[in-house]
């Protein structure tokens, strides 16, 4: 089943593609992986990548660590209210994603989550984001977060090779836009949603990521869902030991279109808790976001890439709204 976008046929899909790092972790050859990286992400956009070579304690640890931060108290977690360069605790009610085209979103996002990024040796206030992580007063926590995302972002490192290879694109210069890259790091709790819920009611409205690459570790509960071309809804069942790893809008323009970012959402009816821990790797804040050469003419204009995240951010969250307004 064919949906025509424009002149760019859509694939509808049913399931979510499996693809085997094996190669990229163990040296092999990499002809069929990267055959099946283009399909998996022009097509679907989402899929569950398995023999990632990241330590199953590792992921245990930082499950064991979100679920730690997220039973101290409303007090304890305020204390480090998200800040100005988006560090720190974001309460229930307090991020919207008004820019979702996707859905007529009113109601804020269902979840509560703790989010670091890279430290800059020297944080700079003259650059966007720049700053210290707020950690809250628990043993070990940030060593683990830390751990977790250098894991994280080596594998990254080696995925955003495999997006390039991928779509034929030579040019690696782009790689060292990921040098010192942009990341965050975001340990979600999503309570239960009550079963007479709105029908507007999300743990993450319908929503596009808006960086380069997104690995998610979810816990057993479910509730994450992609949505088709035609506009249904596929489950992403969880599956133990699998990253979903999907692609953002960055890397959408990056490819000129090539690589998906697709619209999907959260709804936990499960009746239970559930956790997720998602990984954004994304390209220096000063980086310029173009089709890259090699993906023909191109189809999106350049953008900055920390001008593209004052806009969202401050859109997004109750945080920067103070920012955009002395901006302004």
């Amino acid at each position: 089943g064919l949906r025509w976008v424009g002149e760019i046929a859509m694939a509808e899909f049913t399931e979510i593609p499996v693809l085997d790092l094996a190669p990229l972790t163990n040296g092999g050859d990499k002809t069929q992986l990267t055959i099946d990286f283009a399909n998996a992400y022009g097509n679907t956009g989402f899929g569950y990548i398995i023999n990632h070579g990241v330590d199953p304690k590792l992921r245990k640890s930082i499950f064991a660590a979100s679920k730690q931060f997220h039973t101290l108290s409303e007090a304890q977690k305020q204390a480090i209210a998200l800040d100005k360069n988006h560090r720190g605790y974001i309460a229930i009610n307090t991020s919207t994603d008004v820019n979702s085209d996707l859905a007529d979103v009113t109601k804020p996002n269902q979840s509560t989550s703790f989010m670091m990024m890279r430290e800059d040796e020297f944080a700079r206030s003259d650059v966007y984001l720049s700053g210290p992580n707020q950690w809250p007063a628990l043993k070990g926590f940030q060593d683990v977060c830390e751990a977790y995302a250098e894991a994280m972002t080596e594998l990254a490192h080696k995925l955003m090779r495999l997006a390039l290879d991928a779509i034929d694109v030579r040019e690696q210069g782009i790689l060292e836009a990921f040098d010192t890259p942009t990341i965050w790091l975001r340990l979600l709790h999503y309570p239960p949603q009550p079963p007479q819920a709105a029908e507007d009611l999300y743990g993450s409205a319908p929503h596009k990521d808006f960086g380069c690459l997104t690995l998610l570790a979810q816990d057993d509960v479910g509730g994450l869902q992609v949505q088709t071309p035609a506009g249904k809804w596929v489950d992403v069942p969880p599956r133990e030991d699998a990253f979903i790893l999907n692609v953002g809008d960055m890397l959408h323009r990056m490819s000129n279109g090539k690589l998906l970012s697709t619209p999907h959402r959260v709804i936990n009816t499960s009746g239970r808790e559930r956790y997720s821990v998602p990984f954004f790797f994304d390209p220096n804040i000063s980086t310029i976001v173009a089709p890259l050469p090699g993906t023909g003419a191109p189809k999106f204009d350049p953008l900055n890439f920390g001008d593209f995240l004052r806009a969202e951010l401050g859109a997004s969250y109750d945080a920067h709204q103070a920012d955009q307004s002395s901006r302004k």
